[in-house]
């Protein structure tokens, strides 16, 4: 590459070839030519390596790991490899729009914290709807932990991030990594993490400039339900989050987890994390109920209808 890349941009995957090659695209539809993509293939995994030969742009160069370690640990591989000042996260099953980076690099030129993490709004496209998250911005001077996790409705995803729409500095990512091994919460873990680093803060786009893919018929991380190793993780990250947000997240996004249990002494255990370490309101608790009331099925119906989605 002639001129240095302003933007490395670092895409994990393994054994999905034709949904890598629509992300790669996107990347290389960017308004900002200067970029490299570095694709960390995570693990053996031939059919890959020559969809990429076949896509014949030099700006993609891969990143072998000679076993399976997770998709945290493919994008620390990968930030180590990139050149560029710049990282941009990509899941290899989404895509982004083609003023993606542009915007984002304004707003880093903009930004008033020396360390920017530039996020920006994405459309959730799904077998039954299609809509905009998050729904609303940060409000000035909200702990971040609660704009990510409390909920003003019943229904989750006024505030969020989510690992595609990330765009931070190389150093940042070198000096706060993923966390190796966790499998769901990857992107809140590590910006809740990043944020309490030196002059960073967060910066939000109001676009919606990436296409997530939620198609709930194939296998991905994102659907699977630990709650047990989640909430291991929530107790062991208690200092991220106020004690608001920390009843929030145990009362929604782990009870959407457990619920399938149908355990009341689970649904009691969590009800109790949630009053022993945190501070719940009165939405979080009807959050509880509902979704331990009503089949996901429904639930989701009942979201897309109140909120208006199509």
């Amino acid at each position: 590459m002639d001129t240095p890349a302003e933007v490395s941009v670092v895409i994990p995957t393994r054994n999905r070839p034709d949904l890598l090659t629509r992300a790669v695209r996107s990347v290389l539809a960017q308004t900002v030519p200067e970029l490299e993509v570095v694709v960390v293939i995570d693990g053996p995994d031939e059919v890959t390596t020559k969809a990429l030969a076949e896509i014949g742009d030099p700006r993609v160069r891969t990143v072998p790991l000679a076993e399976k370690g997770g998709a945290p640990n493919a994008r620390n591989m990968g930030v180590q490899a990139a050149s560029a000042p710049w990282v941009a996260l990509l899941d290899d099953d989404d895509e982004w729009l083609p003023q993606k980076l542009a915007v984002q690099l304004a707003l880093a030129t903009h930004a008033d914290v020396p360390r920017p993490i530039v996020a920006t709004r994405l459309l959730n496209r799904t077998p039954r709807a299609e809509f905009v998250m998050p729904r609303r911005l940060p409000a000035e001077g909200e702990h971040l932990s609660e704009y990510f996790t409390v909920r003003k409705g019943l229904f989750h995803g006024e505030g969020f991030i989510q690992t595609s729409t990330i765009l931070a500095p190389t150093e940042l990512l070198r000096e706060v990594p993923f966390t190796v091994g966790l499998r769901r919460q990857q992107e809140l873990d590590w910006t809740l993490r990043a944020i309490r680093a030196e002059g960073t803060g967060l910066v939000m786009a109001d676009e919606a400039l990436v296409i997530w893919h939620q198609d709930e018929d194939r296998e991905r991380i994102s659907l699977q339900m630990p709650y047990e190793s989640q909430l291991a993780w929530l107790r062991a990250s208690r200092e991220l989050f106020t004690p608001r947000a920390y009843a929030a997240f145990t009362l929604s996004v782990l009870s959407s987890m457990a619920a399938p249990t149908r355990s009341l002494t689970v649904f009691r255990e969590l009800l109790t994390e949630a009053r022993g370490h945190g501070r719940p309101g009165a939405v979080d608790c009807l959050t509880h109920l509902q979704i331990w009331a009503l089949p996901p099925h429904v639930r989701h119906v009942l979201r897309d209808k109140v909120l208006g989605r199509r």
